[in-house]
């Protein structure tokens, strides 16, 4: 295989997306994004023809051309796609990839007073804008979103919240039972900010900003917890409130129950009737991911059986966090066939 060119079946289309939504976000960050739409092999043939649409969403600090990254030996996600559908194994769907980065790193997918309005762009400008420009079935029994870490929350969380757009989804170590994602990197953090930056997040900003970012591994500790805290704390004018005391560690119960309600596994009770009517559920994780987000698949997947789902992909296999995106068709073709007409 030469990894620098494939013969593509299908055909990938690229847009730049101008949001209304996003205009004036707080963190001024562009309101005009890439937006990936892959059509499969036939889709010019029949006209006629309408196809489900599966969106993937990237994890915290992706944007999008980093889907074009590839592994030694290994293709990229979209020529796996393109693979994938080339096959005709597998129902063909149109497949969306959608840019939510931050210059926080993310945006959880969620609507933050911090961070701007990615929950509404992604269910009520994009999806709109894709059904209308393509032949897609657009139903929310023909939906599917996907993704990874980050990525993974927003899959697992944007269907919650949008039963009406959404049919189906698969997390891939998705951000769940935050006590155990989460709350183990807060010691890290302190030590680190009292270490390189004066114990203040402001000269952690600053000094961030002013150089090639990320130099110590320590940084995206200090990156991940305010990025989480500005999607799940943000104060109403838009401050930022982290759960933890920048000094010692000490938890502020009032903030920390703020992210809580937002851990996916939290809100499955509140979200049961939603989630008993999704048409796919997938659910991965490595067994020794860094992040113990194999912890949280199976304290999600335990959720979902006490609510009464349980027709559930689940699968623990022997992998970590990284290098996992050869595991991203198998979703894609789960989703497909649960999703197709």
């Amino acid at each position: 295989m030469q990894p620098w060119s494939i013969e593509w079946k299908g055909r990938l289309v690229e847009h730049v997306f101008m949001s209304e939504v996003l205009k004036g976000n707080p963190l001024h960050d562009p309101y005009e994004r890439p937006l990936w739409v892959y059509l499969p092999p036939g889709y010019d043939d029949d006209p006629a023809r309408r196809y489900p649409a599966i969106y993937m969403i990237q994890g915290f600090t992706g944007q999008l051309d980093m889907w074009r990254n590839r592994t030694a030996f290994r293709k990229n996600f979209p020529e796996m796609v393109d693979e994938l559908f080339t096959k005709q194994e597998t129902p063909p769907c149109i497949v969306v990839w959608v840019d939510c980065w931050t210059s926080y790193g993310g945006s959880q997918f969620l609507d933050s007073p911090a961070v701007g309005r990615y929950h509404t762009y992604l269910c009520d400008e994009v999806v709109p804008w894709v059904d209308l420009h393509y032949r897609t079935l657009a139903s929310r029994e023909h939906r599917g979103i996907a993704g990874k870490s980050s990525g993974g929350y927003g899959a697992m969380i944007t269907p919650m919240l949008r039963p009406d757009l959404w049919g189906g989804f698969a997390t891939h170590a998705g951000d769940a039972l935050f006590e155990m994602c989460y709350l183990p990197m807060f010691p890290a953090s302190v030590r680190a900010l009292r270490e390189h930056y004066d114990g203040s997040y402001e000269k952690f900003w600053q000094v961030f900003r002013s150089r090639v970012p990320l130099t110590r591994e320590s940084d995206f500790n200090l990156l991940n917890d305010w990025g989480m805290a500005a999607c799940y704390s943000a104060e109403k004018d838009g401050t930022v409130k982290l759960p933890y005391d920048t000094t010692t560690g000490e938890l502020i119960p009032e903030i920390w129950e703020r992210w809580l309600q937002w851990d996916p596994v939290r809100m499955v009770p509140r979200y049961a009737k939603a989630l008993r009517s999704m048409k796919a559920i997938y659910i991965d994780a490595g067994r020794h991911d860094q992040f113990y987000l194999d912890l949280g698949a199976e304290a999600f997947r335990q959720a979902l059986e006490l609510i009464g789902v349980r027709d559930v992909f689940f699968e623990l296999f022997e992998g970590t966090h990284s290098s996992i995106e050869y595991r991203y068709p198998l979703s894609l073709r789960y989703l497909a066939e649960r999703l197709a007409p």
